[in-house]
């Protein structure tokens, strides 16, 4: 047991190559996650209703959706660090916006800049699939989620405290600071994995090779597994911070602390539970069993929320 464990921390670090794309990711979702706490006090200043302040939410995903494949294919055709750059140059532009906004329509034009420039988790998937053999691909993706974890837990805090300091101010100014050291690791230390030559390569074989993924239907599941899961995190991330605001008269830094404590439960269970469950269950019935024990507890917390 001793030595399958060593093995799989092994796996897990070993591509040192991939450390400073895991920085990035990492520091990209914080300064998303640091928007969470914001949002009720944001909603208040800008004299907007609830279903407005979602759609504002909303609209960052809205435009990733679109613009993340065609980040995502140009990076085929020039290459992913130049495109990853792009990304975070813009994310970087979306934050600084944000800071500054004095109006409702900078603070949408800031978020659809974000989701526009938001091709850092497609581009840096496309990364792993190019340095990390088959094998040890999904240990090496899963990193991507380890990275998401962990930010959203620290993200939710920096956010609640810097708006009780200084605003949304402080809060978007701070994103953008870590916008610009992503764009500093990413020049100086990430390497380019998709060069020239593979990429004519890659060109030539497209003209034999056609993937349709609507053809299979795994991948479809999983997307769309995955899609809902999102969503669902999203909902229920937002839903939270106003919940607490309004019903509860927190402020801005106890929203963060509350959102961090959540994301304290999800790693504990994320670094604990998982990896066994999945052992023991097997992937399709440890998806199953989840589901279930999401909507068992659903109708509980919409009770609650009535209550």
């Amino acid at each position: 047991m001793l030595s399958q464990n060593s093995s799989n921390n092994r796996s897990i670090f070993k591509y040192p190559t991939l450390s400073p794309l895991w920085i990035a990711v990492f520091i990209d979702i914080i300064g998303f996650s640091m928007i969470l706490p914001m949002a009720p006090f944001i909603a208040q200043e800008f004299n907007l209703d609830i279903f407005i302040m979602g759609i504002i939410l909303s609209v960052n995903a809205m435009f990733s959706f679109v613009f993340g494949p065609i980040l995502g294919k140009l990076s085929d055709k020039f290459g992913r660090k130049p495109l990853l750059l792009i990304s975070q140059a813009g994310t970087c532009v979306g934050f600084i916006m944000l800071a500054f906004s004095n109006s409702i329509w900078i603070l949408i034009t800031s978020r659809i800049v974000d989701g526009i420039f938001g091709g850092n988790f497609p581009i840096a998937k496309a990364i792993v699939g190019d340095e990390v053999p088959p094998k040890d691909r999904g240990i090496q993706m899963a990193n991507i989620g380890v990275a998401h974890v962990l930010a959203s837990l620290i993200g939710p805090g920096l956010g609640g405290t810097l708006f009780s300091l200084g605003g949304i101010l402080l809060p978007g100014l701070f994103a953008a600071g870590l916008s610009v050291f992503t764009i500093i690791i990413t020049i100086f230390i990430l390497k380019e994995t998709w060069p020239k030559e593979k990429r004519e390569l890659n060109h030539e074989l497209k003209k034999t090779i056609v993937i349709d993924i609507r053809k299979n239907k795994n991948a479809m599941w999983y997307l769309t597994l995955w899609g809902f899961h999102t969503a669902s995190f999203m909902i229920a991330m937002s839903s939270l911070s106003f919940f607490a605001e309004i019903i509860f008269g927190l402020e801005s830094f106890e929203i963060g602390l509350l959102l961090m404590i959540s994301g304290i439960f999800r790693a504990t269970i994320r670094f604990t539970l998982f990896k066994p469950t999945i052992m023991k269950l097997g992937e399709n019935n440890a998806i199953i069993a989840g589901t279930i024990i999401l909507f068992k507890l659903l109708p509980e917390a919409i009770e609650i929320h009535l209550l």
